[in-house]
């Protein structure tokens, strides 16, 4: 790999920065650019139908500011803009923002596109960096200056001679690739010319067109930037940064730290090359630090299933919050501990969430607990018992969970794939409530006298009829001694737990017994009857079967 061909960006020289010792505490301004350019360098660009689609989405969520168009690029862009306004789409709190190059005929046909709203951003931008200046334009500082500024004219000109409430935003495209002393030079006489106001702010957009450094730069660079411009109380600083390094949200978290107030992406990050900063990723840092995020992302599904519809793109099963794996859990000590720490949740009720390897409650966003644990052969006895119980509302005793571990480890092992619930269940009933072994349970009757309970019971034992008596101080001991009298069961009797499976006037209760040998084995069985004295007996004869068919 050639390295020595490329070289490093170089560091700011801003000693006393400030926004390291910094904490964000609200929520930016949003603006989604979704929709614009192309609808953001799509391989197949969205047709007027989808686009009022994804508006209207990116009005559910909750966007005040959206960048609808590029109008004067493509006949779709105009039609839409059209469309939102003529068709009565807009809402008296949504801003439609629309973008165009600093070149006249092309503002004019920016201007015919908004004719009818009531409110718009218009959105003007020429490339300032000095490699475009150099290698595309061939025009020096002043020259391009001179580009903006005819251009800023003309929008002042435009929006004077029109009954509408036309904001305005500047962008240096390439601002990370711009010397900062002429970056600030343009937008100071852009500013010059629109004569902005506390009370009616001018948007400067400053954005990472091409990540190009560490994000740590792109904060000193904003930093320096809110610093040095002479109307600080007049203007709103925008961010808009790229992907290219992976560290778009990072840069832009940091960006908000050294002084910014809005941020232009997208929903997922979609846009050119390796898109633009991703606005729910953003959103959601925030929420999960107790930060109102200011957009409503309850319904992450329903989110994705438009965007995907619109887009033809897909959000991968990794992405940020929004992934369908992000919140699942395959290995055995990250299953344990997820499921330690929902009950945790449950019985102590924190003020705060408080489960390892959960961020957020993955409810909050429109999931269910049932997809947060997955098995496979890596998975661990913890996360068996998690499906089981979130699923199926089994609670397994933890001492049983090694024994039904093991046996859906062996499972998956044998198929090599991911098991599903279903599966899961299927070989709880195999080995457990349909197990079939020598001995079932025909009848059985019970007298209490005074503390001691006495139980008669029918058995059959290789098809053959079996009588057994026993006495306890509870119907389950007393069963297990009518066995042992019987010499039908040389195991000792180790614990016993049971709950209500469902509730109701039908409701199933569900036994869990635990026989243990003198040489420390033990093994469990499982009964289920609507009467929890039979499921008790059921159980315990499931232990035994499972006791003789593994022994013969």
């Amino acid at each position: 790999m050639n390295w020595s061909k490329y070289k490093k960006y170089p560091a700011m020289d801003l000693k006393d920065r400030s926004w390291p010792s910094k904490t964000i505490d609200k929520a930016p301004i949003w603006c989604s650019v979704d929709l614009r350019d192309g609808n953001q360098a799509l391989p197949v660009p969205m047709s007027v139908e989808k686009k009022l689609k994804m508006f209207n989405l990116l009005k559910t969520l909750g966007f005040k500011e959206i960048e609808v168009a590029f109008p004067s690029a493509s006949n779709t862009d105009f039609r839409f803009v059209r469309t939102i306004i003529e068709r009565g789409f807009l809402d008296e709190d949504t801003v439609i923002q629309v973008l165009t190059q600093s070149r006249e005929h092309l503002i004019r046909r920016t201007f015919e596109s908004i004719q009818g709203a009531k409110k718009a951003i218009v959105h003007l931008y020429n490339s300032t960096s000095e490699q475009q200046r150099r290698i595309v334009f061939k025009k020096d500082k002043s020259e391009i200056i001179e580009i903006a500024l005819q251009g800023a004219r003309l929008i002042k000109q435009l929006s004077s001679e029109c009954d509408q409430d036309i904001r305005f935003e500047y962008s240096p495209e390439s601002f990370t690739g711009t010397e900062m002393e002429f970056a600030l030079e343009i937008c100071e006489a852009v500013l010059n010319v629109w004569q902005p106001s506390p009370e009616r702010k001018v948007i400067i957009n400053l954005p990472a067109t091409i990540e190009m450094a560490t994000p740590n730069i792109y904060a000193d660079q904003i930093e320096w930037f809110c610093r040095h411009i002479s109307c600080r109380d007049s203007v709103i600083i925008s961010l808009h940064a790229h992907n290219d390094r992976g560290t778009g949200v990072a840069a832009t978290e940091l960006a908000l730290l050294a002084g910014a107030d809005r941020v232009e992406g997208t929903l997922f990050g979609n846009g050119e090359r390796t898109g633009n900063v991703d606005i729910i990723n953003l959103a959601m840092n925030l929420y999960s630090q107790g930060i109102n995020p200011e957009l409503n992302i309850t319904n992450m599904d329903a989110i994705i299933k438009t965007y995907e519809a619109c887009t033809d793109l897909r959000v991968h099963e990794r992405h940020p919050y929004a992934g369908q794996l992000v919140f699942t859990a395959f290995s055995g000590s990250h299953q344990d501990a997820i499921n330690k720490g929902f009950r945790y949740v449950k019985e102590e009720k924190p003020k705060y969430w408080d489960v390892p390897y959960l961020p957020i409650d993955p409810t909050d966003i429109g999931r269910e607990y049932e997809a947060i644990i997955r098995i496979n052969s890596q998975s661990g006895k913890g996360g068996v018992a998690f499906v089981m119980e979130h699923e199926f509302g089994y609670h397994l005793p933890k001492a049983m969970h090694p024994e039904f571990g093991d046996m859906i480890k062996q499972k998956s092992d044998s198929s090599g794939k991911e098991l599903s619930p279903e599966e899961i269940m299927e070989v709880f009933k195999e080995k457990y409530l349909e197990a079939k072994g020598p001995v079932s349970l025909s009848d059985y009757s019970i007298e209490s006298r005074g503390h001691v309970v006495h139980v008669t019971a029918k058995l059959v034992i290789d098809g053959k009829n079996v009588n057994i008596s026993g006495t306890g101080n509870g119907p389950i001991s007393a069963f297990f001694d009518a066995l042992k009298n019987n010499g039908i069961s040389k195991y000792r009797f180790e614990d016993y737990e049971g709950h209500a499976l469902t509730s109701g006037a039908d409701a199933e209760a569900v036994a869990y017994i635990q026989l243990a040998n003198g040489g420390g084995r033990s093994i469990f069985g499982v009964g289920k009857d609507q009467n929890t004295t039979t499921a008790s007996f059921q159980a315990i004869i499931c232990a035994l079967n499972r006791v003789m068919t593994t022994t013969k």
